[in-house]
């Protein structure tokens, strides 16, 4: 696997690629990689994808008070992973490469509406973050395709907007969550978790199959459920966020009559925020 750090290093290699035949996928992520990250390889590689993978712990997507600073950073364990993975090339840019002028005199990207919702409302700016990288990567590295995780399905959607709207010649593709054992949605945040907190996590994933299963059997109004939702995960221990039974497309607040649902939630397990999202069958 090729290590590269500057953007003309990482188009180099690219280009090298597709001069060879291939179709390349990039796969964006900010590091201390799990078995969730790996299935994004994975996935690209079976659709024939030559795999271009990025490292970069992105400071626009941070807010103030946020956890920059201690966000987990494991290079070499992550290149370890990634070169067993049969990734081709990594990119690891440090802040200045990809920011060389100062945050707030970047030139930023907005996705209007999808960004203002759920995580949106709650954490300003980190989707404008978000767009912002992610766009620049594109941008970088001209991939045929990209590929990333549905845990963070508004981030999901977020690009998938973002791509369509600029007309950027790539393909999006979302790769289901992989979870642990006992239902835990894989984070590199959940190593922030106390044992006690570790332990009691895997209740937010069962009430939102809970609410998913009352969503499709259940005649109760949808925002009577969420509030429902809402209130036993605070009596079971978490901060909650929001709770949110939304259309697919655009995230807005679903109807009985509208399909195609997900449902989005948000919870804080003592100082640890943890993100789920249910399809509803």
């Amino acid at each position: 696997m090729k290590i590269v750090e500057r953007v003309a290093e990482v188009r180099r290699e690219v280009a090298a690629l597709r001069a060879n035949g291939s179709s390349v996928a990039l796969v964006p992520t900010m590091g201390n990689l799990h078995a969730g990250h790996m299935d994004l390889i994975a996935a690209a590689r079976r659709d024939g994808h030559t795999v271009v993978a990025s490292i970069f712990v992105n400071p626009l997507q941070f807010g103030a008070g946020e956890d920059l600073d201690r966000y987990p950073r494991t290079p070499d364990e992550d290149i370890e992973k990634l070169t067993a993975a049969g990734t081709a090339c990594l990119f690891m840019p440090q802040a200045k490469e990809m920011y060389p002028v100062p945050l707030a005199e970047q030139t930023a990207v907005e996705v209007p509406r999808l960004s203002d919702l759920h995580c949106g409302a709650s954490r300003p700016g980190h989707f404008r973050g978000v767009a912002t990288v992610v766009c620049k990567l594109l941008n970088i590295a001209q991939p045929d395709a990209a590929y990333f995780g549905e845990k963070d399905f508004q981030q999901l959607q977020v690009i998938r907007r973002m791509t369509k709207d600029l007309c950027l010649p790539v393909t999006i593709f979302g790769v289901a969550t992989r979870r642990e054992e006992d239902g835990l949605a894989m984070s590199s945040r959940n190593g922030y978790l106390t044992t006690e907190e570790r332990a009691l996590a895997p209740t937010f994933h069962r009430a939102l199959r809970a609410l998913s299963d009352q969503v499709s059997h259940s005649e109760t109004a949808f925002r009577e459920l969420e509030s429902q939702c809402a209130a036993q995960l605070q009596s079971a221990g978490f901060h909650t966020d929001y709770v949110s039974i939304c259309r697919r497309s655009d995230l807005q607040p679903a109807s009985r009559g509208d399909v195609e649902l997900v449902i989005l939630a948000a919870v804080k397990l003592g100082e640890t925020r943890l993100i789920d999202n249910v399809t509803v069958a």
